[in-house]
């Protein structure tokens, strides 16, 4: 409609309180509020804000003009021209920018539409910008549709912004001189309001982005397609000791050496790259590290890389706690009444606060690994890795890759991607080597060597790995004889033998037979609440008379098979039922009697046995408790030879 027709209008209405019939149903209500509030229709100038209270809103709307600027700039150079005043405001109506040249901007001071004034219908009357807010819909008004004279010389066209929840947290406007009022004007601050809000998702995007990366226990660099940085997140700058600054200028490459980054057809396949050791050279040191490389493909073609990495040490510690390389027992379930072992107890409750080598002499089955874990949860490396390697389980062409590890590219099948060692998985905390007297004597050699360096290397590797362990070793017969022998190291034994505890058998113990009992009767009867049972007289009796080769853990297996058997709530003598047999109990009884060396006793058991089992090694091993392994080399130390020995092997 021309302008002067919508003139004649407003003035009617002014005069007459009559409406318009084709006035825009908006503008209707925005003038029936003005004139219901006894709005002055011919002011309509801004109201200025306190400063101090300015000041609070426009820092507190600092997010919003920091993604809107730019795009007002980029507006004013389209319009700037035509002599139209961008302006910005937040969502009660308080403008925060203007854009505008010379001239425009002259114009908007007249009516104090400039930044810090407040430009709501109330306060300047019926105006685009205030429509926008109050009623969320973009809005363009020129001329007499403004209810305050003073505007009718303007066209403003303005268009709501929301935030994340749809809510409106500012306008954005164009205004200019009413003879050029044009359509697309509206179209431009429309197309501009969704631009900020696509910008305000987009933003709000990133920064979850890198909340979620930021907080990740993972080193996260991306890398260009020249390998230079383009970002990083804080635990790489940690690591790397260097910011994106830094790392924009370095060849990435230079920093993990060991990625094979030449193979360019894996990534260009969209395969990752996995390793599980591999080199990271920090500005003031060389890290091992696992490490991940995905690439960036865009459009098939690979624009970039991404890169997580995290110390070795991280890794190790994940796969102790899912492997379970933790001590479980702690002193509280040491389980004693006997006068010489509680003193054994105490001293290895003194040795927990020492970091000193400790080695185990004890029977099989005493609880030297069940002594070894409450150490290890008594002292200064509860929080660490309690790794444990039982020598006589491991077949001699194992042993060593257990001990330490393998590199990369070794050539074993299942090892090319490389394997840390039990000494790697032990770190900060304690290795508990178990059977040590089963070590092949090469073997012992290096393992004095990393004892003596406190550094490992791994198979097929010259690289060291700084450890900080600590070794428990346990045997079950005497070590010293062992070298004596010549098939145990003297350096060795003298190194391992720092802090010495020994274990008593449990027929030298005859305080704990029943005390231990108890104890175990007890948990049954905890977990089995409805089926409480106790022992009579008779079985009492028969625990004491019996010798225990197989000691405490011979004991527990006792009772729990005669707590299972037993239909009665009373266990008696009936169900008595130990591992060994009476002919095995009666050697140790004769050994013990006739105050034999141990190795003779051992030697006729292991021939007794041999022969009640018909030469079956591997019945006979399990019989002893010990493994096939071990038995063959007892056979060998003591020069037993039969023609059955291999039956069953």
């Amino acid at each position: 409609m021309h302008l002067d027709i919508r003139k004649k209008e407003w003035e009617n209405y002014i005069l007459n309180d009559e409406l318009p019939q084709d006035l825009h149903p908006a503008i209707a209500v925005s003038w029936k509020k003005c004139k219901r509030i006894g709005l002055d229709p011919f002011g309509g100038r801004g109201k200025r804000a306190d400063t101090d209270i300015f000041r609070s809103i426009y820092e507190a709307n600092q997010w919003l003009i920091d993604i809107v600027l730019p795009i007002m700039n980029n507006l004013a150079d389209i319009v700037r021209a035509s002599h139209f005043l961008l302006v910005l405001t937040d969502s009660c109506g308080y403008i925060l920018e203007t854009i505008g040249d010379g001239t425009v901007s002259f114009w908007a001071q007249d009516l104090r539409f400039e930044r810090g004034m407040l430009w709501s219908d109330e306060e300047v009357g019926s105006n685009a910008i205030g429509i926008a807010l109050e009623q969320d819909i973009p809005m363009q008004m020129s001329g007499a549709e403004h209810y305050c004279e003073s505007h009718h010389r303007w066209t403003c066209s303005a268009a709501p912004i929301h935030g994340l929840g749809g809510e409106v947290v500012g306008c954005i406007n164009l205004s200019g001189d009413a003879e050029a009022v044009h359509s697309h004007t509206l179209g431009i601050v429309v197309a501009a309001a969704l631009g900020i809000e696509t910008q305000l998702k987009q933003n709000h995007n990133t920064n979850l982005m890198h909340t979620a990366l930021n907080s990740t226990s993972d080193s996260i660099v991306i890398l260009d397609r020249n390998f230079h940085g383009a970002w990083m997140n804080k635990r790489s700058q940690g690591i790397l000791g260097m910011n994106l600054d830094t790392l924009s200028k370095l060849d990435f490459r230079e920093l993990m050496p060991d990625v094979e980054w030449h193979q360019q057809e894996s990534f260009f396949a969209g395969r990752p790259q996995n390793r599980t050791d591999c080199t990271v050279l920090t500005q003031s040191e060389t890290l091992v590290c696992s490490a991940r490389i995905f690439p960036i493909l865009t459009r098939k073609k690979l624009d970039g890389y991404c890169v997580t990495f995290d110390r070795q040490k991280r890794l190790l510690e994940t796969v102790n706690r899912v492997t379970g390389n933790l001590a479980l027992y702690s002193f509280d379930d040491v389980v004693a009444q006997d006068t010489a072992m509680k003193r054994t107890v105490q001293l290895a409750q003194k040795y927990a606060q020492y970091d000193g080598t400790i080695l185990i002499e004890g029977e099989s089955g005493t609880g030297k690994e069940l002594l070894a874990q409450a150490i290890h949860n008594a002292s200064q490396r509860a929080d660490g890795p309690f790794v444990t390697l039982n020598h006589s389980a491991l077949s001699r062409d194992f042993i060593e890759g257990e001990l330490f590890g393998y590199a990369k590219g070794v050539d074993i099948s299942f090892m090319k991607e490389g394997k840390p060692g039990k000494f790697e998985m032990a770190d900060h905390g304690t290795l508990f080597l178990d059977d040590i007297g089963e070590m092949p004597l090469d073997l012992q050699e290096k393992l004095l060597r990393m004892m003596q360096t406190h550094s490992v290397q791994r198979l097929g590797s010259s690289a060291e790995h700084q450890l900080d362990i600590r070794i428990i070793a346990a045997v079950s017969h005497s070590l010293e004889r062992e070298v004596e022998h010549r098939i145990f190291r003297r350096d060795l034994y003298n190194a391992l033998n720092v802090l010495k505890l020994d274990i008593a058998p449990l027929r030298e113990r005859k305080e704990d037979i029943i005390y231990c009992a108890e104890r175990f009767l007890e948990q049954l009867n905890r977990k089995y609440p409805d089926n409480v049972k106790e022992m009579d007289s008779s079985f009492l009796h028969n625990l004491q008379d019996y010798l225990w080769p197989g000691n405490v853990r011979e004991l527990q297996i006792c009772i729990e098979r005669a707590y299972y058997t037993c239909e009665g709530s009373v266990i008696t003598s009936e169900v008595f039922c130990p591992m060994h047999s009476a002919v095995e109990a009666e050697l140790w009884d004769s050994a013990c009697r006739a105050e034999r060396t141990l190795e003779e006793a051992e030697k006729d058991t292991i021939r007794c046995v041999l022969e009640s089992c018909g030469g079956n090694v591997e019945l006979s091993a399990k019989r002893m408790g010990i493994s096939r392994a071990s038995l063959y080399r007892k056979l060998k130390k003591y020069g037993i030879h039969s023609s059955k020995r291999n039956a069953g092997a």
